[in-house]
């Protein structure tokens, strides 16, 4: 006895118009870029920070011209499609990275609230925060020292990054004035030109540290050293601007 064969019915071509439309629809810019390069759909600000954090060690580490825009992205761990899609190009995502170094320092010079002091106190307390800075941000010197390779040329097309020193000078000019008023700070000194000086006496110290320790046989990177130097820089600064001081 023979038993016919089972017959499997044949299925239907799938119907692409029953797609839901979800997988079909236009998607926005910033989801697309993510779909091509492959990733799970993330926060856009978030995304970006990565992306910045990333290019300020990179940057500093290796410079503009040494910087690798794919070791960014897998630092940030994104596609560097997203890169692109964010800040244009390399240079774009160089600039931003100095706007958020800045924009960083400032935020925390503004947070000193230096008017609520006396102005000696206020100058000590600015010196001393500069720095400190230098001393917890090495990559912020690298990323001067390489900016001044360039000569300053992604700072000058930044404009907001220019405009952004604005409360620094005033915040000075007014803290001086205050110590003129007080009779306690000299009245022939000007905000930039007193805070280049501020400036450079620490970031020379933090920027030829190695090659002064060698030079004067001494560990000048050392929590002693630093601490010492510190207390100069302020001293100094203050010394300079007594009335008298000449």
């Amino acid at each position: 006895m023979t038993t016919a064969a089972r017959k499997t019915p044949a299925r239907k071509p799938a119907n692409k118009a029953a797609r839901t439309p979800a997988a079909t629809a236009p998607q926005a810019p910033a989801r697309a870029a993510r779909a091509r390069a492959n990733l799970p759909l993330r926060d856009a600000a978030a995304t970006r920070e990565a992306l910045l954090v990333a290019a300020v060690e990179e940057f500093a580490r290796n410079g503009f011209a040494g910087a690798r825009v794919d070791l960014i992205a897998a630092s940030a761990g994104v596609n560097k499609q997203l890169v692109y899609h964010y800040f244009g190009n390399k240079e774009g995502l160089y600039r931003d990275a100095l706007e958020a170094v800045y924009a960083q320092l400032r935020e925390k010079e503004r947070a000193l609230s230096l008017a609520d002091m006396a102005p000696a106190e206020a100058m000590a307390a600015l010196v001393g925060f500069s720095f400190d800075y230098l001393s917890e941000h090495p990559e912020f010197i690298s990323l001067l020292a390489d900016e001044n390779r360039n000569a300053g040329q992604h700072i000058r097309e930044s404009a907001s990054l220019q405009q952004m020193h604005l409360p620094l000078v005033e915040m000075l000019e007014a803290t001086l004035a205050r110590g003129v008023a007080e009779a306690v700070f000299r009245d022939d000194y000007d905000a930039i030109n007193l805070y280049i000086s501020v400036a450079g006496l620490s970031y020379f110290y933090f920027s030829n540290n190695h090659t002064l320790s060698v030079i004067f046989a001494k560990k000048l990177s050392s929590r002693a050293a630093h601490a010492q130097r510190r207390k100069h820089v302020i001293e100094f600064t203050l010394n300079a601007l007594r009335p008298g001081a000449d």
